[in-house]
């Protein structure tokens, strides 16, 4: 074989070598190292309260709402209940209604019962003679009740029921999405305004 040709193939074979070689030593050598993926971070409550609008009042409206001329709507996708006179919205309030498993009836109700201290006669804590919470539980389970207890109802302010059943809408916690046993939760402002303007007898629309 000529020189020149043998050193030619030399040379290729060279190359050849070369080139696996290093692709092996980027395929199996040291890597960069990748960050450590962060956990997200839960939200604070104060964020999703936050992330609410608060009570809007339309004080023209609202001026000319009586016990016998308003009617309330309540959308769950929009979390927000309207006090109307006719079809001008009043007040416009944020809510939290019933969470999956607990969801709040929709359909068209009236109010049938106003209590400005009204109290669950299901949810609420088992207290003792001090006053000092000893368990939190359901009523029914109430032959459970530890020793010495007492059951007290957790407080429902400016109370207006909806249902036979119990559901109704009252001050609660608004943690920016549906988080009830079912009722319609509202801020202690709110509540107060519906209260003090609606009736028993008064018409509520609760759905989309």
């Amino acid at each position: 074989m000529p020189g020149t040709l043998r050193t030619l193939l030399c040379t290729l074979l060279l190359t050849a070598l070369a080139s696996s070689i290093s692709a092996q030593f980027r395929l199996f050598g040291p890597r960069s190292p990748r960050p450590t993926p962060q956990p997200k971070q839960m939200r604070k409550a104060s964020a999703y309260i936050s992330s609410q609008p608060p009570l809007k009042v339309n004080q023209s409206v609202l001026n000319q709402a009586t016990p016998d001329n308003v009617h309330v709507r309540v959308s769950l996708p929009r979390q927000r209940a309207y006090l109307m006179v006719g079809e001008e919205v009043a007040a416009d309030s944020p809510i939290s209604s019933g969470r999956a498993g607990h969801s709040t009836p929709t359909g068209h109700f009236s109010v049938l019962e106003k209590d400005p201290d009204h109290r669950s006669s299901i949810y609420g804590d088992f207290v003792d003679g001090s006053g000092r919470t000893v368990r939190s539980g359901i009523s029914a389970k109430i032959d459970s009740a530890p020793s010495g207890t007492h059951y007290v109802g957790a407080p429902m302010r400016w109370f207006m029921r909806l249902t036979g059943e119990g559901v109704g809408m009252h001050v609660g916690i608004l943690p920016g999405y549906p988080a009830s046993h079912g009722c319609i939760r509202m801020s202690p402002d709110g509540a107060k305004l519906f209260y003090d303007h609606v009736k028993i007898g008064t018409p509520v629309a609760v759905g989309d």
